[in-house]
């Protein structure tokens, strides 16, 4: 696989974001007309990292991408501690402690596994005609790190991020932060009943791919519910006598 320069020459991902963690998952308790019930409350945090796996360390957000891919991706539980055992092992350690992990370390990772995945220089549409996700490089505040193409909308790109979990961004800013347009996919997987690797239309129909539960963490504002703004003037007050609000 051609990985362009910029791959290997990852440095430290983003920072993680700071301050003290929120609480974990709650729930409302809610009485009405005589029954009562609890209705789950998750902060606007913990939404973003229920499908998008949290880095543990500024140079682990190779591992924790991975981790996100074929966790919430390809119906393949891993760990981002495991993916980095594995990742460090299997890779130049001296080149990773002061680098980062690449995707040629990606790769190997993924294939350990029996999933065939490479590089392609391709626009963005070509992975909503595929329907699979894709690892990519982006620089952000001047650091350079590893995310997932979740889903693409008319005009956003949904991303896991693993500093700052799912979310949404416009396409143009997006294209801004690329590093390379290249989308490194996984495109077919070897399987012991097979002698060789499996048809990508027969092997890959598990990918999820634009999933509704991604896109929750990054609802888009009702705009178009908003009032017209040449429907204010028809909007009144009711008056109170005696001057008083």
């Amino acid at each position: 696989m051609a990985t362009p320069s910029t791959c290997s020459l990852l440095m430290l991902c983003l920072p993680l974001l700071g301050g003290v963690a929120s609480p974990g998952a709650s729930a409302a308790d809610i009485g009405a007309f005589g029954t009562r019930f609890e209705v789950p409350l998750v902060s606007m945090r913990e939404a973003r990292f229920q499908r998008t796996l949290h880095q543990q360390y500024d140079f682990s957000c190779g591992s924790a991408a991975v981790a996100t891919l074929l966790t919430h991706h390809y119906a393949d539980p891993v760990t981002e501690e495991f993916v980095f055992e594995q990742m460090y092992q299997q890779g130049d350690q001296q080149k990773i402690r002061k680098e980062g992990f690449s995707l040629l370390d990606i790769k190997r990772f993924l294939a350990s596994r029996g999933f065939l995945a490479d590089g392609f220089q391709l626009p963005l549409d070509k992975l909503a005609e595929a329907g699979f996700p894709a690892i990519v490089l982006v620089a952000e505040q001047g650091y350079r790190h590893f995310v997932v193409v979740k889903g693409l909308g008319q005009s956003r790109v949904l991303i896991g991020d693993p500093a700052g979990g799912t979310r949404a961004m416009p396409r143009a800013s997006f294209e801004a932060i690329w590093q390379g347009r290249l989308l490194f996919v996984i495109h077919g997987r070897v399987t012991p009943s097979a002698p060789g690797p499996v048809a990508t239309e027969g092997a890959m129909q598990a990918a999820r791919f634009n999933d509704a539960d991604d896109w929750r963490a990054a609802p888009q504002a009702p705009l178009g519910l908003a009032i017209s703004r040449s429907g204010l003037d028809q909007l009144t007050m009711p008056k109170n006598d005696g001057g008083n609000f």
